[in-house]
């Protein structure tokens, strides 16, 4: 699809406001403290499901690059891996006597950086997990990247472990901007290890790319798209770079002269998005595109493909058990967050084997809506009568005031709006977000906006 079709700047300027990115409805803003243990468990025993999805994370980095708002703790001291490598043994332990029943079919490592860990500390870890979880033997094994720190075998090694996909952060192959950011790093390294990972036998090879950093032009970006696209990678994540300093102290290091305004962010994000199709690759949404060929791709072209916390997936009935400080998991009707910091989160596997710190038991309004704002995000079209039997309701009534309020989408030629579906446009793609809010009944908090990016 020729990327120029995604792009009306009246309308993207219009229709620009914040908003959330949806890896879960209700958001994690929605979370509170009066969720415990008990609603965990009725909510994993009323859960169809017997396939699950692993996320671990892992929160150390060598360094600290300035762009980053992720959890992290940035040490060069490598025994606090095996400190923290201890109190994941013990949170493993606690929560998968709960998953007997269970599947794996997808694990994932985030980060921090995942592979900070040492091949030690890295075999200790996939032996624990394979140890207290059932493992598919066609599981998707995944984790992410910092390619500073690694040998260039190092795809090799994780093949060992188990791994079949790789994450590489790149965010940007130019100097001036690496050295604004504090992540120097060696682009022709990057290329000889994304062929480790071929010859490895990974399934797929995903870069990352971040826009709006400081100091990007067009033509420095250009040249970033076209180091990227001769690694040739199965897909690419292009996330854009949210400044929020107040939040996040490290930001504090990027001067905000340094940053393109909102106008030329909004060129370098449509730059990569016409450089990307131009190359042959499928833009899924949001901030990914894929080969036609890759399983994203194919799922979404045949309107099942999913989101959660990890970003797209194939996957569906499928519950997520988040392991590690931070970490979220949606069980069954539930999502729920352990301990952010992580004094409380040893504390609290110390003494009571888990971190569960925060969550919500969803509604059947939630769930509803959840599922109505994913098929929208994902699949850019929603079956309304497939809603009407999973759900038992009457759509046109029970959405009364949210298909009133998307008139005005249908009158700027973004969607499509009939008694059997509504179907997003190509020049709507880039504000599903904004679409989807009209059916987040959470919203209605405006104060909360400020917390969200917005949605180009």
């Amino acid at each position: 699809m020729p990327a120029k079709e995604y792009f009306d700047p009246t309308l993207l300027n219009k229709y620009n406001t914040q908003g959330p990115r949806y890896t879960s409805y209700p958001t994690a803003l929605e979370f509170h403290d009066g969720f415990y243990q008990q609603d965990w468990l009725h909510a994993l025993q009323s859960s169809p499901n017997r396939d699950l999805s692993l996320y671990v994370h892992i929160p150390f980095c060598h360094s600290l690059c300035y762009y980053c708002g992720c959890n992290k703790v940035v040490t060069r001291h490598s025994h606090k891996a095996d400190e923290y490598l201890d109190a994941l043994q013990r949170e493993m332990q606690n929560r998968s006597r709960f998953f007997g029943a269970y599947k794996v079919r997808q694990l994932h490592l985030g980060g921090g950086t995942p592979s900070f860990l040492s091949q030690k500390q890295m075999q200790r870890l996939m032996d624990s997990l394979r140890d207290y979880f059932d493992f598919a033997a066609d599981a998707e094994i995944s984790i992410e990247v910092d390619p500073r720190r690694v040998p260039e075998d190092y795809p090799t090694q994780l093949a060992a472990h188990g791994f079949n996909r790789i994450s590489i952060g790149v965010q940007d192959t130019n100097s001036v901007v690496q050295e604004a950011i504090n992540r120097l790093q060696d682009t022709a390294f990057i290329a000889r290890l994304v062929g480790s990972a071929r010859q490895a036998g990974m399934r797929s090879v995903n870069l990352d790319l971040v826009y709006g950093l400081p100091h990007q032009t067009p033509e420095r970006f250009a040249q970033t798209l076209q180091d990227v696209l001769a690694m040739d990678p199965d897909r690419i994540s292009l996330f854009s770079y949210a400044h929020m300093p107040q939040r996040f102290a490290a930001q504090r290091k990027i001067k905000d002269e340094w940053l393109p305004d909102i106008n030329a962010k909004f060129a370098l994000m449509r730059q990569a998005i016409e450089t990307l199709c131009d190359a042959g690759y499928q833009f899924i949404g949001m901030d990914h595109f894929a080969k036609p060929n890759d399983e994203l791709a194919i799922a979404q072209r045949e309107g099942r493909l999913n989101r959660n916390f990890q970003g797209y997936t194939t996957t569906f009935n499928c519950d997520l058990l988040g392991l590690g400080v931070s970490a979220i998991s949606q069980i069954g009707g539930s999502l729920s967050q352990n301990h952010k910091e992580m004094a409380d989160y040893y504390e609290a596997i110390d003494c009571i084997g888990h971190a569960l710190h925060k969550g919500i038991a969803l509604s059947a309004d939630d769930m509803l809506r959840a599922r109505v704002i994913s098929q929208l995000m994902c699949n850019f079209s929603l079956d309304v009568r497939e809603i009407e039997r999973q759900f038992a309701i009457v759509f046109a009534d029970y959405f009364a005031d949210e298909l009133t309020q998307l008139h005005d989408f249908a009158a700027d030629g973004l969607l499509s709006l009939s008694e059997n579906r509504i179907e997003i446009f190509p020049r709507g793609r880039l504000l599903v977000r904004n679409v989807c809010m009209h059916f987040d009944a959470y919203l209605q908090r405006h104060a909360k906006l400020q917390r969200f990016s917005r949605v180009i």
